[in-house]
């Protein structure tokens, strides 16, 4: 197992639009929270090894861990190993080579996309593509790549519409697709994944297919620049006309900002260009108790609902990512302020009414995402007594004896019986990264998809030969 990401010279590849200050913490946070960073990773380590376990002794080869049953669950009639592809390229960045090299090594042995069932194409892709594309990268293991390259292919057939958006389900054994209608993230959150493997394979096809995927959402957006929630794969008509930054519209704008990032795409920076304005007139909606993202009509910028949440909260770090750190940092008040009403975060917030609208916790990671952006950016240490707070609730509510557990409702912290497989790829991974010694992850030379797993542009140096 070569850690790449700590000891080669190879991590030194990337892009430099992203590079940002790697000055130490700032005088003023003190030797204490050094050493405070250094326990809260530790233990944050020690918890994920945790839920790891439990994951390994009650449903090892499945999809996911039930923790409060102790048995497991699968997303369909045949696994698809979820839980250990998500969670690989935690492993090697925790430094955890023995176990990821096992883990790798039963991946490549049992995971089989020759199934014939009907997948989710943008779940797989975030989640197992982008898996096993950071895997690959990470450890040098060919057979992972080798296995992305199989399901691309797979998945290929999906962006057969005469939009180019691509249908929300595909066969991965026959190729035959379903799923008429679909929404811009379902549609929009792809290119990372889709780009890099046709940069890892040399093959065009791939990156061409997501790009004209994510042209084809931002060419419907309205004339004041709005997109809506719902789309007709087949007519290019919206279905469903309320805008705003959460559950099936969110990663579209993230894979805007961050396709330029990662493979210098001009178009995706112009595109992104000309919806933040949009965002930040109809969207944005200030409040005696600070900035926030609500929804409005795409067509008139009316406001039509004063509802923000865990999904949400992925913003201050895309907006820190574009430069806009006022707004980010304002956002994230917001954010920390909705987690602080309840002691954890609430699915939907009526940040008008300050009332739940959605109570359930599905052991989201966005909010920690965007400390960790602001930490990195800022080294305000703010952020980091923030994560601290966030991981102590976590850990209070949401810890079982055999892993972690959602919670059906942040007032009552009724725990549910599930733990899905981005606790292990996202949740943890940025509480870690948070404390954990910068040269860690080299942040400034990756691009993370929206299921965290991080994406270095290895192939500008063959480019430049």
């Amino acid at each position: 197992m070569n850690r790449m990401f700590r000891i080669t010279a190879s991590v030194a590849l990337g892009f430099a639009a992203l590079i940002v200050n790697t000055h130490p913490v700032a005088a003023q946070t003190g030797s204490s929270v050094q050493a405070d960073k250094r326990t809260l990773a530790a233990d944050v380590r020690a918890e994920f090894l945790h839920a790891w376990n439990g994951y390994k002794k009650y449903a090892w080869g499945n999809d996911d861990l039930k923790p409060l049953s102790k048995t497991h669950h699968n997303w369909y009639s045949e696994p698809l190993l979820m839980t250990p592809v998500d969670t690989l390229d935690t492993l090697v960045l925790m430094g955890l080579d023995e176990e990821a090299q096992k883990t790798a090594d039963y991946i490549a042995k049992n995971l089989s996309f020759d199934k014939d069932i009907s997948v989710q194409k943008f779940e797989i892709t975030i989640r197992l593509l982008g898996g096993l594309l950071s895997g690959y990268q990470m450890t040098g293991d060919k057979r992972l790549l080798d296995l992305a390259e199989d399901l691309g292919n797979r998945l290929l057939p999906a962006f057969e519409s005469k939009t180019g958006i691509p249908y929300r389900y595909i066969n991965l054994k026959t190729g035959e697709v379903r799923g008429e209608e679909t929404n811009p993230a379902e549609a929009g959150t792809l290119i990372i994944e889709f780009g890099a493997l046709s940069k890892l394979t040399n093959k065009p096809v791939y990156f061409e297919k997501a790009k004209r995927a994510l042209k084809a959402m931002f060419e419907r957006r309205s004339k004041i620049g709005l997109i809506g929630t719902r789309i007709n794969v087949e007519t290019g008509e919206w279905t469903n006309k309320d805008s705003h930054i959460s559950a099936e519209i969110d990663s579209y704008y993230e894979y805007l900002l961050k396709c330029w990032k990662l493979f210098g795409d001009r178009e995706c920076k112009a595109m992104w260009d000309k919806s933040i304005p949009a965002i930040n007139k109809y969207l944005a909606d200030e409040t005696k108790t600070g900035l926030w993202y609500g929804h409005a009509d795409m067509d008139t910028g009316k406001r039509t609902a004063t509802t923000y949440g865990a999904l949400d909260a992925f913003f201050p770090a895309v907006l820190a990512l574009s430069g806009d750190m006022k707004r980010a940092k304002r956002l994230q008040a917001s954010s920390f302020l909705m987690w602080n009403k309840h002691g954890i975060e609430p699915e939907v917030y009526d940040y008008v009414a300050d009332e739940v609208k959605h109570p359930g916790y599905p052991l989201r990671p966005e909010i920690i995402e965007s400390a960790y952006y602001l930490y990195r950016y800022t080294k305000d240490p703010r952020y980091l007594e923030m994560g601290k707070k966030i991981f102590e609730d976590f850990k209070k509510y949401c810890r079982t004896e055999a892993g972690y557990a959602s919670l059906k409702s942040v007032i009552t912290k009724e725990k549910s019986d599930t733990m899905q497989s981005f606790v292990l790829a996202e949740t943890f991974k940025y509480f870690y990264l948070l404390f954990a010694p910068e040269d860690t992850l080299e942040f400034e030379k990756v691009v993370f998809n929206t299921e965290a797993h991080p994406i270095r542009a290895t192939w500008k140096s063959e480019e430049k030969d």
